[in-house]
């Protein structure tokens, strides 16, 4: 029997057809997410989110066959889309990136009037809100990923898993519901839930990225996942979490919720040294430079200590996005690229291993995942040496989607719960 999983990343769309048996990989779909929508504002991130359905259906059509039983969703947290009462987009996607939250307000701003974030789907909404930008056929938001698993489900309303209901903020993790009353809010579940059916496949609830990778990857409350790609993540299971600054409490499954240290700027930060290298390389040959990242590598291979300090926040932190990042401790001697690049690896390790120490945790396994892991051999090293661990990587790169599969096959009842399922999952990729 096979599962489908479907994953709405910011940058890419991707699909995966696994053996609900053994686990394997058996055919694997991918669509660029290119459906961004020009805006004169330069802080608004909007998407087009019916294209983005129209990529999902293509995905969905590919996968399928008969032998399917299931079919899961995840995608990108904390971004709203609106619906009118017939389940139809009406709006854009604000996705994550929108930064209308750290727009003026009063004295503060929108993020900080709510105690929240910018591209969390409530302050996108409140700004929307107070703004007169909600369509006037607008009835509620979910996700991107709740709309397609709907649409694709044949659902009119969506229902959204309390995984993506607590990324919009004003969301009481305890309780499982929303702390504020709003008639735009979605329905919410805690539960493995049915949406409908697409063909003959029954179609399960959307869930958050996050928890769809820590489940993907085989996170557990004795594993600690770490997640580099544009942002970065490092992750633990606790059905008593800690709660304290710099330290997201996230729901999962059952009564276990995740502990998530965020970094903005993850694999982001060497994407800015990488091409930081490349601009120069242009600007005094006047020719486009290739692709360097194997070249920076090996630099910070030659190189295993440095000097240098590097602060790789160049995006700010959700707690304070004003902050900003810096090379500093610069001498004669280091102020060159392979310094550069050792300083940078060893920042994005630093970061993550500074927001795990806040959790109070302890682990016995070390899971990774994203490329800016599998891409990078020089920081998978320095993580390891900076948690002590063998880092363990899923032989599959579809991790989200892969977890959005698995989470479907419980809720066909393949597998009693998300702990046997991932005794399928495969490693050494």
């Amino acid at each position: 029997m096979k599962a489908i999983g479907i994953d709405i990343g910011t940058t890419s769309i991707c699909g995966v057809l696994i053996n609900t048996s053994n686990g394997k990989l058996i055919k694997k779909c991918e669509l660029p997410n290119d459906t961004w929508i020009q805006s004169k504002n330069e802080w608004e991130k909007i998407q087009n989110p019916d294209k983005i359905y129209e990529k999902v259906l293509s995905i969905a059509d590919e996968l399928y066959d008969i032998s399917v039983i299931s079919i899961g969703f995840t995608g990108q947290m904390h971004g709203i889309v609106y619906l009118d009462s017939d389940g139809n987009a009406v709006s854009p996607l604000y996705t994550w990136q929108d930064g209308r939250g750290n727009c003026k307000y009063n004295d503060t701003t929108y993020a900080k009037s709510l105690n929240s974030h910018t591209g969390y789907g409530y302050v996108t909404h409140t700004y929307n809100k107070i703004n007169n930008l909600i369509p006037d056929n607008a009835s509620v938001f979910c996700t991107i990923h709740d709309y397609a698993a709907m649409k694709l489900a044949g659902a009119k309303k969506p229902l959204v898993h309390t995984s993506d209901a607590a990324s919009f903020g004003q969301f009481d993790i305890k309780t499982g519901k929303f702390t504020v009353s709003d008639s735009f809010l979605p329905d919410v579940t805690n539960d493995f839930s049915k949406l409908g059916e697409y063909k003959q496949a029954p179609v399960y609830v959307a869930i958050g990225d996050n928890q769809a990778s820590f489940i993907g990857s085989g996170g557990d409350s004795k594993t600690l996942l770490i997640n580099v790609g544009t942002g970065s993540q490092v992750s633990i299971s606790s059905d008593n979490p800690v709660e304290c600054e710099g330290i997201e409490v996230r729901p999962y499954t059952g009564d276990n919720c995740l502990m998530v240290g965020c970094s903005l700027c993850g694999g982001k930060s060497y994407a800015l040294l990488e091409r930081f290298f490349s601009d120069t390389y242009t600007m005094l040959t006047g020719e486009k430079c290739d692709s360097i990242y194997d070249k920076m590598n090996d630099a910070a291979n030659r190189i295993p200590n440095t000097s240098l300090k590097t602060d790789n926040r160049f995006m700010g932190t959700r707690e304070n996005p004003e902050i900003r990042g810096s090379i500093t401790n610069i001498s004669v001697e280091n102020f060159n690229p392979e310094n550069m690049v050792r300083s940078m690896i060893d920042a994005m390790a630093d970061e993550l291993y500074d927001m795990f120490a806040k959790m109070n945790c302890k682990y016995s396994n070390v899971i990774a995942s994203g490329n800016g892991i599998r891409k990078n051999p020089a920081l998978k090293a320095a993580l390891e040496k900076k948690f002590n661990c063998e880092i363990k990587i899923p032989s599959f790169k579809e991790e989200a989607s892969y977890g959005a599969a698995l989470f479907s096959t419980v809720g066909c009842g393949m597998y009693l719960n998300i702990t046997y399922a991932q005794k399928i999952i495969n490693y050494g990729g």
